[in-house]
């Protein structure tokens, strides 16, 4: 059992947004502006992640050792994820489906979504 409080994203390494689909592009390794494309394409331009927004999330997470440089390509630095990095979104990714499958439960209980 998970107990909710304020303090439990950085404890459970929970993923904000950005955060999340960040990992999600870095299961291969991109550049900044291909992590910022690949996230647009992923969600038919429902979401887009600004550059500050972006580098600023970027420093965070080698900071926290969920990505690394891999190396750079016509002066773009691109990124990896790490074993930690790997793990983090896999969970993240599993946390998010069990709460969107207790959404659709809750929506059941009253007849479905109209």
């Amino acid at each position: 059992m998970v107990k909710i409080s304020r303090n439990n994203s950085l404890q459970e390494e929970q993923l904000t947004e950005p955060g999340y689909y960040i990992l999600l592009a870095l299961l291969v390794p991109m550049h900044g502006y291909g992590i910022s494309k690949y996230i647009e394409d992923l969600t038919e331009g429902e979401v887009s992640i600004g550059p500050a927004t972006m580098y600023t999330m970027l420093k965070k997470m080698q900071a926290q050792d969920y990505i690394s440089l891999a190396g750079e390509e016509a002066r773009k630095k691109i990124y990896k994820l790490t074993d930690k990095g790997n793990m983090v979104i896999r969970k993240e990714q599993e946390r998010r489906y069990k709460m969107a499958l207790y959404g659709v439960k809750a929506f059941e209980r009253i007849g479905g979504v109209e």
